[in-house]
């Protein structure tokens, strides 16, 4: 069984996430870019958690890297296909929806921070993410993603959402 890295789809995935960070930031989200297949193993064991999700009218998550997967508490197979929306807490939603929404205008913004859920119910607090567009040379919009490395666990209780 092939690692999701090494699925075609995922590193030509992973070159648009690249590729379209550094055309907002001017940073690079890794530090060399490399052939296809080295690239996505790259991005997929890189030391931040970097994720995505597409572009439905109820977005679902398209790539999460081994941090943002271990982060969650779950697998590629439980991540992918899953709503985005239900990351964040029920009652933070439309709050993460507008902030997205200023994202999808804009291009891409930094400093964001907010609290999430994992798929086992834990809380944590993820600071100064960044997040961008991911769009293709042409222009076309595949989603959007995020890259964060300081996250922080909260002690309150867990939250079990439906």
């Amino acid at each position: 069984m092939l690692e999701p890295w090494q699925e075609q789809w995922v590193q030509q995935h992973s070159v648009l996430l690249v590729q379209s960070f550094y055309d907002w930031t001017g940073q690079a989200l890794i530090p060399e870019m490399s052939p296809l297949a080295a690239l996505a193993k790259q991005l997929f064991y890189a030391p931040q958690v970097i994720l995505s999700h597409d572009t439905q009218s109820d977005p679902r998550f398209n790539y999460g890297n081994q941090m943002a997967l271990d982060l969650w508490e779950t697998t590629w197979d439980q991540f992918i296909g899953l709503p985005s929306r239900l990351s964040a807490e029920l009652e933070l939603q439309p709050e993460r929806q507008l902030f997205l929404q200023q994202v999808q205008q804009r291009g891409w913004a930094q400093n964001y921070q907010g609290i999430r859920i994992t798929r086992q119910g834990r809380r944590f607090a993820m600071r100064n993410a960044i997040l961008w567009n991911v769009r293709d040379r042409m222009g076309v919009l595949h989603g959007q993603a995020a890259m964060f490395c300081e996250w922080e666990w909260l002690k309150d209780t867990s939250i079990h959402q439906e």
